[in-house]
């Protein structure tokens, strides 16, 4: 399905664009288009990757008409440019509404114009029951996506436009894997906020087989969430600790601007109509449209007792984690820095 064709990322250069290109770069697509605001990773990657290829587009989301003339031809879409860190969008909400509402809505909108056949758009586990601005502005974003896929211009040429929900990208840049790996090299500290918080752990590779499966599999609309174990933050740090053979002591600095305690990847409202794939839930959109009496139901889904959540989920000892672990190059690389 992917020869001759033309596939565009947002916010390419960053890890889920280079794991995206681990995997694609040899594959029969025509050409790859790297769209971001970053000119100087793009730099950094076309030196790396020295591939024709790779089309390198230094543009904004929020602005419409670089994000429309980028998706001239393309024929799919991975909408990956966001603004993630939650304290940089407690303190800044306008700049993450611009970037993950406003430029995700010119992303689909250019999407639809331009007629791409498939759209997976990238959301996160801040989106359910969201209480920092990061999430609030990603669980609307899925929410133009839903919309977006009542659009007739969409049905029109059978487009399809959904998303994947995923929780930490371990060693994905600005996330806590490589804070600690700095602080245990430079004799630091390790700064946890609440030892007992706990995170979903999903690769890297795993992220790009998420998108890979909603893009096989999506319909209009639909959100798809892989299971994913989760580990304490006290178990990450102490697991990095004996890889390390590190001796830092560990400070608990208090839970940051907008920090839960655990994750959710479904709701309780989610879970009721999810289904089931395997590795994989499928929550697929209401499609309905506003006129409800022409739906007759006596009896509506039967709300689920349980959400699905990263304290809910399997829970990683030291052991299961250093595998995960020592499955990333990242860390690979890192330890084998620290061995010389």
């Amino acid at each position: 399905m992917f020869k001759g064709k033309t596939l565009l990322i947002t916010g390419g250069t960053g890890s889920f664009g280079n794991a995206v290109l681990k995997k694609f770069l040899d594959s029969d697509l025509k050409e790859i288009r790297i769209f971001s605001r970053d000119e100087k990773k793009q730099e950094d990657m076309r030196i790396h990757y020295r591939n024709d290829k790779l089309n390198f587009i230094v543009g904004d989301i929020r602005d419409f008409n670089s994000i429309n003339n980028a998706m001239i031809g393309v024929d799919y879409l991975f909408h990956a440019a966001a603004l993630k860190q939650v304290p940089s969008c407690e303190f800044y909400p306008m700049q993450a509404i611009q970037t993950n509402i406003l430029g995700a809505e010119n992303v689909m909108e250019a999407a639809v114009l331009n007629k791409v056949k498939k759209t997976i758009v990238l959301s996160t586990d801040k989106a359910v029951y969201p209480i920092n601005t990061m999430g609030m502005s990603k669980a609307l974003m899925e929410k133009l996506a839903i919309s977006k896929s009542r659009d007739s211009r969409l049905t029109e040429y059978g487009g399809v436009i959904c998303a994947t929900r995923y929780g930490n990208v371990m060693a994905s840049r600005g996330s806590i894997i490589p804070l600690f790996i700095n602080q245990i090299k430079e004799g630091k500290n390790l700064t946890i906020t609440n030892p007992n918080m706990t995170r979903f752990m999903m690769t890297l590779e795993e992220s790009v087989k998420l998108v890979l499966f909603a893009f096989e599999n999506g319909e209009p609309g639909d959100v798809f969430v892989q299971k994913s174990p989760a580990s304490t933050i006290i178990t990450l740090a102490e697991t990095l600790q004996d890889l390390f053979k590190s001796d830092n002591e560990i400070s608990i600095i208090g839970a940051r601007h907008g920090e839960k305690m655990y994750e959710t990847l479904c709701s309780k409202e989610e879970m009721s109509k999810s289904i089931d794939l395997g590795d994989y839930y499928k929550i697929p959109a209401d499609l309905r449209d506003l006129n409800y009496t022409k739906y007759v139901q006596e009896d509506g889904p039967k709300l689920s007792d349980n959400e699905y959540n990263s304290d809910n989920t399997q829970q990683l000892d030291n052991r299961e984690l250093k595998k995960l672990l020592l499955r990333l190059d990242y860390v690979n690389e890192e330890l084998e820095m620290a061995s010389k």
